[in-house]
């Protein structure tokens, strides 16, 4: 598409957009922010650009979870079999078979669950291949589990470098694979740069080498397609409260491929114990013959942690994935293409620090600035809410369920006016912790 710097442009997309109802069934906060000069202040809705670390609070969730609390009150909600329901829409937008997907745990836990199930050392295969730019807290994960299967990490975790600090070379990771690894784990996209893997080309590579291979998709389910039993993907985790809008208490999910039905979890549970003797409390354990022998809890499978995954899913599932990325691709297409024609030169100096081909690039635009920092804390205080990510990016993701194309303009004329005004000057640049 052709884009255009003007205003009345925006407005003519949102004209055009098929999925602009969804935002009236979202909660939309408001508060006291700077107007567009930086000095009035006045109430108004946020500009909410921070939806890939936690979505916003809709109608649907908020229905659901007071039929949920009727079923509590009534006793029937061990009986509604949502936690099923969530299951079976959580693998329409992972492309899964019903029964490969199991709503459960956290996605930290949930890594735990799977690498203790697949990383079995043995012989010549001992590592794991990792890599430098993904969540920190699946490297901790990684190598707590090579601890624990009696294993040294500095030995046996393979972590993939980055060239250029913001992305991994796909031809990196491949030249990493060996007969010596048991387990590959990789994001599906970077949570920094918003690179997107290529995991149908990634899995192939790692089953000619006889590897296990699962994804950390954390930052791609909800607004990005994918086919992970097409795919032989072997597992992946996700949590659902990003741009599943699930909730910040809500439910992981994960998924492992049917061909591993028969392994034993490595973390076995009661729940997820076969349903036909769960209640018989022998000491031996039975798998439930899918992906549910990863469940993880109990109560925490049904109930208020499940509701708002399974409002959200329906809601993504109902809006249309397809539909959903088709959105995303633009509005971030629109977001750098503004950035690059009014803000790339001096004085403003933002650059665009993702990959830029539709292919590579997940849900999110990643603004490099080296004030990003206090730029992101005056845009806050305009009422405009963005991610920054140490030391030099602000994350701007526009959520296509909820965010117009109008409010990208916006966004923009508020990273202009925050220099032209100095406003980011007020705010401390020695701020350690993240923002």
């Amino acid at each position: 598409m052709e884009y255009k710097t003007g205003a009345e442009f925006a407005k003519r997309l949102d004209g055009e957009d098929p999925l602009a109802p969804y935002k009236g069934r979202f909660y939309i906060p408001e508060r006291e922010t700077l107007d567009m000069g930086g000095k009035t202040r006045s109430v108004k809705p946020i500009i909410y650009m921070d939806g890939n670390s936690l979505g916003l609070a809709s109608k649907d969730v908020e229905e659901e979870m007071k039929a949920e609390f009727e079923r509590w009150k009534n006793l029937t909600t061990r009986r509604s079999g949502i936690d099923k329901k969530a299951a079976e829409y959580q693998a329409k937008l992972v492309g899964a078979e019903a029964d490969e997907v199991v709503v459960t745990g956290g996605a930290s836990i949930n890594i735990h669950a799977l690498i203790s199930t697949f990383y079995n050392p043995k012989g010549r295969r001992t590592k794991i291949i990792g890599d430098e730019l993904n969540f920190s807290s699946d490297i901790y994960a990684l190598a707590g589990q090579i601890r624990l299967k009696g294993r040294d990490p500095e030995k046996d975790l393979i972590v993939v470098k980055s060239r250029d600090g913001r992305t991994i070379a796909e031809e990196d990771i491949i030249a990493a694979m060996s007969d010596e690894v048991s387990v590959c784990h990789l994001p599906s996209v970077y949570f920094v740069s918003g690179q997107l893997l290529d995991i149908k080309r990634l899995t192939k590579a790692a089953h000619d080498h006889g590897i296990i291979i699962g994804y950390d998709c954390c930052h791609s389910v909800g607004v990005i397609p994918h086919r992970f039993h097409e795919w032989g993907v072997d597992y992946a985790l996700w949590c659902n409260y990003k741009y599943m809008n699930g909730s910040t208490g809500a439910i992981a999910g994960l998924y492992v491929h049917r061909s591993h039905f028969g392994e034993t979890p490595g973390l076995p549970t009661w729940w997820g114990n076969s349903p036909g003797n769960r209640f018989d409390f022998k000491a031996e354990w039975t798998p439930t013959g899918n992906a549910a022998s990863w469940h993880l809890g109990s109560n925490l499978g049904i109930g208020f942690g499940v509701s708002p995954v399974y409002a959200s899913s329906k809601m993504i599932v109902d809006a249309g994935l397809d539909r959903i990325r088709e959105k995303s691709l633009k509005a971030t297409d629109y977001l750098m293409f503004l950035i690059d024609e009014l803000l790339s030169e001096k004085p403003y100096n933002y650059s665009v620090g993702n990959p830029r081909e539709a292919e590579r690039r997940g849900g999110h635009v990643a603004v490099e600035h080296e004030e990003a920092r206090r730029i992101s804390e005056a845009l806050t205080a305009r009422g405009v809410l963005p991610d920054f990510r140490p030391p030099t990016t602000i994350r701007l993701s526009p959520i296509p369920l909820y965010t117009t194309y109008q409010e990208v303009w916006e966004v923009v004329q508020h990273l202009k006016a925050v220099v032209d005004n100095k406003e980011y000057q007020r705010y401390d640049a020695k701020k350690k912790e993240a923002y």
